[in-house]
């Protein structure tokens, strides 16, 4: 058999390459079909891009030792989920590349008013700060009555957007502190 260039790139198979260069590949194809996700863990969670809220899975390897982190090795779409049903549009399949990016941001970060550049701080100097700047913004525009002199107790120059990956526990504390500090510009990301 004297194949050609064409024919040779048309074959795309390996079943007509392999019978064109005489030799076997069926332990090739039988070692190609261990998954790379056979000794995984499958963590089951939800993609926090939007409120459509599909349902993935993630599959990490690692030995569970202590202070070990497993390694994701796959993300791919649930196929028990009710509302994807295992599709995952272009930006939740694109999870992985997410979760493993060297430029994640794993600490908080603060631009200074005046600065060009980003510096790390701690998480409990960003709490501080975050609890700093809601108590200064809350006190200098809140609004205790109302033009008619109605007691309204009201915030509105702060506001919260609450995520679809969010438990309903976590909401619900929110809501509660929110509207203690008289926040009243709620909205959830999961009905946008």
């Amino acid at each position: 058999m004297n194949p050609t260039r064409r024919s040779f790139l048309k074959a795309g198979t390996g079943a007509v390459v392999a019978s064109v260069f005489g030799f076997d590949l069926k332990t090739a194809y039988a070692e190609s079909r261990e998954l790379k996700i056979a000794r995984t863990t499958e963590t089951r969670s939800t993609c926090p891009y939007c409120s459509v809220s599909c349902g993935i899975i993630i599959h990490t390897i690692g030995d569970k030792a202590k202070n070990v982190t497993a390694q994701v090795v796959h993300v791919e779409g649930d196929p028990d989920h009710p509302i994807n049903r295992g599709t995952l549009c272009p930006k939740g399949s694109s999870l992985m590349q997410d979760i493993l990016n060297d430029r994640r941001l794993l600490k908080p970060q603060v631009r200074r008013p005046g600065s060009d550049h980003w510096e790390d701080i701690g998480w409990d100097q960003a709490y501080n700060e975050i609890a700093r700047h809601i108590k200064t913004t809350r006190d200098a525009t809140f609004v205790a009555t109302d033009a008619q002199g109605r007691t309204v107790n009201r915030c509105e120059s702060i506001a919260w957007n609450g995520g679809c990956t969010d438990t309903n526990e976590f909401n619900f504390l929110a809501v509660k502190t929110m509207r203690s500090l008289g926040v009243v510009f709620l909205e959830n990301q999961a009905r946008v």
